[in-house]
C-alpha cells in the first residue's frame, strides 16, 4: 500500500492534539516521502507549529461559515490520497469527506463521540476500548497499513524567554504546578496545591512554578499567596515556552489537561490528580508516573461540572498526592 498525501484531521483541543502527535510521527516513519498535513483549529495550532514530522498545517476558524467553506477549497485543492479523522464528531468527520480525499478513514462506529461521524467513512478501524487514546489513534494506523505500537513525539526545541527567566530566579531544578484546567471539574484545589509547593520545597529542596492559562493567573497567585514562599508564578507562557519549560522541570502535578500532556511528551516526570476522567485512557503513558484518580468513585464521568455535593477531588488528600511524588522522584530516569 502506497500514499503520496495524507491529511490528519484533529481539530482541538491541546491534549487531545498532543495525543496524535505519535500517529503523525508513525505516518512519517512508515511513508518518509509522503506529504503529511494537519487540519487542527486556529485557536491550536501553535503545538503543531514544534512538530516535525508534518509538511504543513491547515488552520481554520471553525466558527464561521466563511471558515469552513475556505478550509474545504484550500483541502480540496491538495488532492489527498486518504484522510483520517482522529476526532470522531461529526464537524471532523464533515471536514475529512470534505477534503475530496477518495479514502476517508475514521473509527468504528462504537468508539466514536458522536455517532453521525459514521456516515462520512469509507472505512474504519475497530479499535480496542481498552486502549489509551494514544494506542487508539496508533491502531486507526492500520488502514495504512501501519502496525507499530512506538510512541513518539518529534517537537522541535526553541529559544524560550520564560525558561530564562525561571532559570534566573529559582536556577536549574524546579517542579512545575498546574492548578487550571478548562472544565472546573478538574481542577484540584489550590490550597492543596500550595500544600504540595510547601512539601515540595521542605522535602525535596524544589521550588514551583506554578503555570496558569488565559483566565487563570488569579488561581495560581492564590497557590503561591498559600504557599509560605514555596512557589512562584511562572511568567506568560506560550506553547513553545511550556514545552521547555517542561522539558527542563524536574516534576510536573496538574489535573488531565494539556500542560500534563505536554509535559508527559518530553517525559517530564509527571504526577496527574483524576477526577471526572479516566486516567488509563487520558492519563501520561509512562508507567512510571503516578495517577492518582477518583475515577472509578466519580458519579460526573466526563462532565464539566460536578453535578453533586460530595465532589470526588475532595477526596483526594495532600498526603496521597505527596506520596506519589516520592514514588515517581525514586523511580531511576
Amino acid at each position: 500500500m502506497s500514499v503520496a498525501r495524507v491529511l490528519i484531521v484533529r481539530l482541538g483541543a491541546l491534549g487531545d492534539v498532543v495525543h496524535t502527535i505519535p500517529a503523525a510521527a508513525a505516518i512519517r516513519a512508515a511513508y518518509p516521502d509522503a506529504r503529511i498535513d494537519w487540519l487542527v483549529e486556529d485557536k491550536h495550532r501553535a503545538i503543531l507549529d514544534l512538530v516535525t514530522s508534518i509538511d504543513d498545517i491547515v488552520a481554520i476558524d471553525t466558527r464561521t461559515v466563511g471558515g469552513w467553506i475556505d478550509a474545504a477549497r484550500r483541502l480540496r485543492a491538495r488532492r489527498y490520497d486518504i484522510a483520517l479523522d482522529f476526532q470522531g464528531l461529526m464537524k471532523s468527520a464533515i471536514f475529512a469527506r470534505a477534503s475530496g480525499a477518495p479514502r476517508v478513514a475514521g473509527f468504528s462506529i462504537w468508539h466514536l463521540r458522536e455517532k453521525g461521524a459514521r456516515p462520512f467513512y469509507s472505512e474504519t478501524d475497530d479499535g480496542d476500548e481498552d486502549l489509551h487514546v494514544v494506542g487508539k489513534n496508533l491502531h486507526l494506523l492500520r488502514v495504512l497499513g501501519i502496525e507499530t505500537s512506538t510512541i513518539a513525539f518529534p517537537l522541535a526545541h526553541r529559544p524560550s524567554p520564560a525558561l530564562d527567566a525561571v532559570r534566573d530566579a529559582v536556577g536549574e531544578r524546579y517542579a512545575l504546578l498546574n492548578p487550571g484546567a478548562a472544565w472546573p471539574n478538574k481542577r484540584w484545589a489550590a490550597a492543596r496545591f500550595a500544600e504540595v509547593a510547601a512539601f515540595l520545597r521542605d522535602v525535596r529542596n524544589l521550588p514551583s512554578i506554578v503555570l496558569w492559562g488565559p483566565s487563570e493567573q488569579p488561581l495560581a497567585q492564590e497557590v503561591v499567596d498559600r504557599s509560605q514562599g514555596a512557589a512562584r508564578v511562572a511568567p506568560a507562557t506560550a506553547i513553545g515556552d511550556l514545552v521547555e519549560l517542561s522539558r527542563s522541570a524536574t516534576l510536573i502535578v496538574s489535573g488531565d489537561t494539556g500542560p500534563l500532556h505536554i509535559a508527559a511528551a518530553v517525559s517530564t516526570p509527571a504526577i496527574g490528580v483524576y477526577g471526572p476522567t479516566n486516567p488509563r485512557r487520558n492519563g501520561p503513558w509512562d508507567p512510571r508516573d503516578v495517577m492518582v484518580s477518583r475515577f472509578e468513585t466519580c458519579s460526573c464521568h466526563y462532565q464539566r461540572q460536578c453535578r453533586i455535593a460530595d465532589w470526588c477531588l475532595n477526596h483526594v488528600t495532600v498526603a496521597e498526592v505527596t506520596a506519589a511524588i516520592q514514588q515517581r522522584l525514586t523511580e531511576p530516569s
